[in-house]
């Protein structure tokens, strides 16, 4: 289990320890928010909207990209990008046919993609280089659409949660001119309120949080492809790699460079 899994596991863990204090330190009753005609309205609401806005299979990628990278924990370590493009820039000094050998063995797609298409040269080396940088900026715009859909999603949950209120406010003022009304205005104002709760919670804890990480991870992803491009263009230079290295880790912080002196370069 790595430490991204960890920490995002702890972090749900987090989330459900608040939303228990916040219901049983308060001294509320558990049952009352257990209301499964309010959980109907929010969830139930919130799905359809959202099918409606959006095309579902595009919800379903997003929430696997999100599980994909929080939950399985597959950290992007740019160090060893680094490190994997000086081994390449020494196979393409060393060896004339070396590079295509080593195709089948990069595990990011993008690296392999971009090597490949200078490999096959499909246009001079330096107009390759630019429709690698337009791609990186395209998918990091579908990753951010993506992403900002997932957060748009997040304004449901409050406004089904608020349905469900004036819903119980109209079912409450209705009955008032009842006998013995007067007794239950109380509980009915609780109930009414549960589904405001729920879109409350709904959005803030889960849903918006989510979307913020595709966000996140939307420019990761940008940075990591940024230096792949600006690697690949290195070693079709010819470049020594270690001047590759030291090139490649301007675009990084210090604590994530590649320290290519410890890593035995």
């Amino acid at each position: 289990m790595t430490n991204v899994t960890i920490l995002s596991l702890a972090s749900f863990l987090l989330a459900f320890i608040t939303m228990g204090y916040a219901i049983f330190g308060g001294g509320l009753n558990a049952k009352t928010l257990m209301d499964f005609h309010a959980m109907v309205i929010v969830v139930g609401g919130t799905l359809a909207a959202s099918a409606i806005a959006f095309n579902p299979v595009h919800i379903l990628k997003m929430l696997n990209a999100f599980y994909r990278g929080m939950l399985v924990g597959r950290e992007i370590n740019y160090a060893n990008i680094v490190a994997e493009l000086m081994r390449l820039a020494n196979i393409q000094r060393n060896s004339e046919n070396g590079l295509r050998q080593e195709l089948p063995q990069l595990k990011d797609d993008f690296m392999r993609e971009a090597i490949t298409l200078m490999l096959d040269e499909v246009a001079p080396p330096k107009e390759v280089i630019r429709i690698l940088q337009e791609r990186v900026e395209n998918i990091h715009e579908r990753y951010l659409a993506d992403a900002k859909k997932f957060k748009a999603i997040g304004k449901f949950p409050p406004a089904m949660g608020l349905m469900g209120a004036v819903l119980g406010m109209i079912a409450l003022l209705g009955s008032l001119g009842s006998p013995g009304a007067e007794k239950t205005v109380g509980p009915a104002m609780s109930v009414a309120l549960v589904a405001t709760f729920w879109g409350i919670a709904v959005a803030n804890i889960f849903i918006i949080p989510i979307g913020e990480n595709l966000v996140e991870r939307a420019e990761i992803i940008r940075t990591k492809n940024t230096i792949i491009t600006a690697g690949v263009k290195l070693i079709f230079e010819g470049t020594n790699a270690i001047v590759l290295a030291e090139k490649l880790n301007s675009y990084l912080l210090p604590k994530e460079r590649l320290d290519w002196k410890g890593a035995g370069q």
